[in-house]
C-alpha cells in the first residue's frame, strides 16, 4: 500500500506539473495582451508597461513560468505586495491573491460534490439493489423506468423546474444560497439541497441502472451459489456475497464520473446562482485572467487525483484479491 501512494503521489505530481505547463504555454498563445484588461479604456503605452512590469509579464514566458512554479512553494514578489507560498500569483483583473479567492470559493464547491455525491450514491446503489432483489416486480420496474427518463434529463433543464416547483410557487423551500458549515450546520444544509438533489439526480440514474445490472450479475456467480447450498439466509448471501462484488464496476466508474461530478458542479452554480470554483472559473476564462486560471484548474485537477486515488484504495477493501502493488 505505502509503494503504492508513493507511486501515485509522484504520478499526481507529474500530471499536475503537466497540466500547469500546457495551460500556460496555450495562454500565451491568444494575441490579445492580458495586461490590458488591468489597463482600462484610457490606456497609455507607459501605463500598459508599468502594467507588464507590476504582473511580471515583462519576462520571457518560460522565465515567467518558472517564477510562478517557484512562488507556489517560496513564496512571490509582486507590485501589490508579497504573496506567501502557496503562491498562485496575483489577478490580473483585480490585483486579489489568486490563492485567497480560491480558499474562499472552496468551502461551496467541496460542499456542493460532497453532498451530491453522498446523495446519489446512497439513493442510487440502495435502489438498484432494491430493483435488483425484487427482480421482475412492480418495484424493480418502476425503479428501471424512472431511471431511464431521469438520465435523460439535464441540470440546466431540471433545475429551473425544481426552483419553480419548490421556490417560487409553494414557497417550500429557500432559494439555494451558501452558509458556511462552522456558522449555521441547518442553514448549509437547507441552502444546499436543492442544488444537491439536482446535481445527484443526474447521477443516481445512472447508478442505479449499474447497482441492478452489477448485483444479477453476482448473484448468478458460482460462490454464490454455493453459500446458498449451504444453508445460509437469503438476506445473508445477498448482503455479504453478492452485494461486495458488485461494488467492484460501480467503484471503477465513480473514479471516472469524478471529473464530470466537478464539471456538473459548474453547470450547478451557474443554474442557482452559487459562487463558487466554478463560476470563477468561468470568470476567469472571459476575463483572459491566467493566475486565476491556472489557480482554479491546478486545484481542481488535485482534487480529481485525490479522489481516484482514495477510489483505487478501495479496490483492496472492497476484494482483498486486489493487489495494489
Amino acid at each position: 500500500m505505502l509503494q503504492f501512494l508513493i507511486r501515485r503521489t509522484f504520478g499526481a505530481a507529474l500530471i499536475l506539473l503537466l497540466i500547469s505547463a500546457f495551460t500556460f504555454f496555450m495562454f500565451f498563445a491568444i494575441p490579445q495582451d492580458p495586461a490590458l484588461l488591468a489597463c482600462g479604456k484610457n490606456c497609455t503605452p507607459d501605463a500598459l508597461a508599468i502594467i507588464h512590469k507590476n504582473l511580471g509579464l515583462d519576462s520571457p514566458v518560460p522565465v515567467q513560468y518558472w517564477n510562478f512554479l517557484v512562488g507556489i512553494f517560496a513564496g512571490r514578489d509582486f507590485a501589490v505586495g508579497h504573496c506567501a507560498a502557496p503562491c498562485f500569483g496575483v489577478s490580473f483583473a483585480n490585483n486579489q491573491n489568486v490563492w485567497d479567492t480560491i480558499l474562499d470559493r472552496f468551502p461551496l464547491t467541496l460542499s456542493l460534490t460532497v453532498g451530491s455525491l453522498l446523495v446519489f450514491l446512497v439513493v442510487g446503489l440502495g435502489t438498484g439493489l432494491l430493483a435488483a432483489k425484487y427482480r421482475g416486480t412492480w418495484l424493480d420496474k418502476t425503479f428501471s423506468s424512472a431511471s431511464l427518463v431521469i438520465s435523460s434529463m439535464q441540470i440546466y433543464f431540471l433545475g429551473p423546474l425544481v426552483l419553480l416547483a419548490l421556490v417560487y410557487s409553494t414557497g417550500w423551500l429557500e432559494k439555494p444560497k451558501y452558509v458556511p458549515f462552522s456558522e449555521d450546520l441547518g442553514g448549509w444544509f437547507m441552502g444546499l439541497l436543492i442544488p444537491w438533489v439536482v446535481m445527484a439526480t443526474i447521477f443516481t440514474a445512472n447508478y442505479t441502472r449499474m447497482s441492478r445490472s452489477s448485483m444479477i450479475e453476482q448473484l448468478q456467480e458460482e460462490h454464490v451459489k454455493a453459500a446458498r447450498a449451504k444453508g445460509m439466509s437469503a438476506n445473508f448471501v445477498f448482503f455479504r456475497y453478492a452485494w461486495r462484488g458488485s461494488l467492484i464496476p460501480i467503484v471503477t466508474i465513480l473514479g471516472i464520473d469524478l471529473s464530470s461530478l466537478l464539471a456538473g458542479g459548474m453547470v450547478t452554480e451557474l443554474t442557482f446562482g452559487l459562487a463558487g470554483l466554478g463560476r470563477l472559473a468561468l470568470k476567469s476564462v472571459t476575463d483572459k485572467d491566467l493566475p486565476m486560471l491556472m489557480g482554479v484548474m491546478l486545484i481542481s485537477a488535485a482534487l480529481i487525483i485525490v479522489f481516484n486515488l482514495i477510489v483505487d484504495a478501495l479496490y483492496a477493501v472492497i476484494d482483498p484479491r486486489v493487489r495494489l502493488s
